[in-house]
């Protein structure tokens, strides 16, 4: 455990061999975050930084053959069922381990770039510098600045123009030492006419002390592209899960957040689209499923400035056991985003008497040839339905179950079928 300090940011630079640009953004990175305060909205942040590891690991490298990974961290992911996804469902896999990655491998033949970020900061430097810190600066917020101060690893992905994957990429974050801090960067390009489906997974073993996941994703969406992202996050419930995630869409584009939030013990996540071009649509639709010693405060931003741009979002809420689960968003269209629509839904069901939810929506509409829709509904367990259900032979916990599974739907449909097998047996459990 060392202290965050300007010298152990220079021997974290050093050890990763990187240019002087670098040490000087994560030296300005380590300042930001010495002078700014936690957010001054939603849960209480209550982080001792000098007992958080900022920098862990037990590989130089990532490789391509499981055999040559730690025997330790491959059984991790082996018990995960990481491993056994990655020819079957998958066009190409990372998986990190506490703070770089341990294994990568790329299954499609197609010309496409998809590496660690530290490996494409030394193998791209151009391509990197012109993206990176560009779309989600490090002054943001403080869990930006501290992202930009000691990040390491996530996902650097290059998609050429008019190239189509079969199957989607995946990276796989994994924690298991306590205390630890994981900051990984992932940035992805889907350049005119392409299409990246991408799916993130997420989990950490349980302590009884904090663990610390702030990472940064920064999306372009070219003309005409799509991008689809995946998540489904089961952090444990000593972790604190503060990320910040934004696309930013071109003309005609399309991106979609498919954000699943079942685990951690507190969760500010608010998956954004900036729909720069014209007929751009962003999409977000998501679970937030929170239980006992849990706040989960997700949701999603819209921000119109194209004309003719649109933007649904759809947020499901569970809360049980004095769990508490919250939306949050913001949706914006612009004096210029003329004839644009934004439509937003949450739902909430609570299982007890107990457990809390709350919505916080900021709606903003600056043309009047546009239209902001927002539907927000939120209900108990339906005793009757349960009834019914446990006279057909159903035992109360199965009946709720039964419920609460077709209350995520919708979302459940969107994701990947093995994902949606994984979401399965994690909402029973």
């Amino acid at each position: 455990m060392k202290r965050l300090d300007e010298n152990f940011i220079i021997e974290l630079s050093k050890k990763k061999n990187e240019p002087a640009w670098m040490l000087d953004f994560r030296l300005a990175s380590l300042d930001k975050f010495k002078e700014l305060d936690n957010p001054s909205f939603g849960p209480e942040i209550n982080i001792d930084f000098d007992k958080i590891l900022y920098y862990k690991s037990k590989s130089e490298k990532s490789v391509s053959d499981w055999e040559k990974v730690d025997k330790d961290i491959r059984n991790t992911f082996c018990d995960l069922g990481v491993i056994h996804a990655e020819e079957k469902y998958l066009d190409g896999v990372t998986n990190q381990y506490e703070s770089e990655v341990v294994y990568h491998k790329q299954n499609t033949n197609k010309d496409i770039i998809f590496m660690s970020t530290d490996d494409a900061l030394k193998e791209y430097p151009e391509l990197f510098k012109e993206y990176f810190n560009n779309l989600v600066k490090y002054d943001e917020n403080k869990y930006t600045a501290l992202n930009g101060a000691v990040w390491s690893g996530g996902s650097f992905i290059y998609i050429p123009p008019y190239t189509k994957l079969d199957r989607p990429l995946q990276s796989y974050f994994r924690i298991d030492s306590e205390n630890l801090g994981q900051f990984e960067r992932t940035i992805i390009i889907v350049d005119e006419g392409s299409e990246l489906d991408y799916i993130e997974g997420c989990t950490a073993r349980s302590y009884s002390s904090t663990s610390l996941h702030a990472g940064v994703v920064e999306i372009y969406v070219k003309k005409n592209a799509r991008c689809r992202y995946s998540t489904i996050q089961n952090w444990s419930t000593d972790v604190y899960n503060l990320v910040t995630k934004r696309a930013i869409v071109s003309e005609n584009g399309l991106m979609e957040w498919i954000d699943g939030n079942i685990g951690s013990g507190l969760t500010m996540k608010y998956p954004s689209c900036i729909l720069e071009g014209d007929n751009s649509v962003g999409n977000s639709i998501s679970i937030a499923y929170a239980k006992e010693n849990q706040v989960l405060d997700a949701g999603a931003k819209m921000i119109h400035i194209g004309k003719n741009t649109k933007s649904n979002i759809v947020s499901k809420s569970i809360a049980q056991n004095g769990g508490k689960s919250n939306y949050r968003g913001i949706t914006r269209i612009t004096k210029n985003a003329l004839n644009s629509k934004a439509y937003i839904k949450c739902d909430t069901i609570l299982l007890d008497d107990i457990s809390k939810s709350d919505t916080y929506p900021k709606n903003i509409l600056e043309n009047k040839s546009s239209y902001i829709e927002h539907e927000a509904t939120i209900s108990k367990v339906n005793q009757e339905k349960l009834n019914y259900l446990m006279s057909k032979g159903l035992s109360e916990e199965k009946a709720k179950e039964l419920l609460i599974m077709g209350f995520i739907a919708d979302f459940k449909k969107e994701l990947p079928m093995e994902y949606a097998v994984e979401l399965n047996r994690l909402l029973k459990s």
